[in-house]
């Protein structure tokens, strides 16, 4: 894994827009209706501007806590598994998170249903791939036991 802080911190934004998306476009559309800007709910700005939100909280903890957990060590036991998991689980649920700004312009019906449904199973498969794969890379930084000859 060439960039580990990356993907992790991808992984934070990710999960948390994941598990909290229709709170987090309530909070953007909330701040652009603070700003004078009449919006509906459900819609793109509002979403855009909650991720904004989202990724400045995230960017903060990074910040004031000068890394995210979990931090495993590259030569541990798990650490590139956990990595590619938490890679996988930053796709899935980039898709999802991308899928909300183009399921307006699909017209036929039976083709937004399946696309929906599986964005939504994409966001269950990405929060298994997270846990796996945070729990992974912890367990790469702890001792690790030597081999008996």
């Amino acid at each position: 894994m060439r960039y580990p802080n990356v993907n992790v911190f991808a992984a934070w934004f990710l999960m948390l827009q994941t598990l909290a998306m229709g709170w987090v476009a309530a909070a953007g559309r909330v701040v652009l209706e603070l700003l004078g800007v009449a919006t509906t709910e459900g819609d793109i700005p509002g979403r855009v501007v909650g991720a904004l939100l989202l990724l400045l909280i995230v960017f903060l903890v990074w910040y004031f806590m000068r890394g995210l957990p979990p931090q495993g060590k590259p030569e541990g036991n798990g650490f590139k598994l956990g990595h590619r998991l938490l890679l996988a689980g930053n796709v899935m649920a980039a898709l999802l998170f991308v899928f909300h700004f183009f399921a307006t312009g699909i017209d036929d019906y039976n083709t937004h249903l399946v696309l929906s449904k599986f964005t939504t199973s994409f966001g269950y498969f990405s929060m298994g791939f997270f846990a796996v794969g945070f729990s992974l890379v912890y367990q790469s930084s702890l001792p690790q036991e030597e081999k008996k000859t």
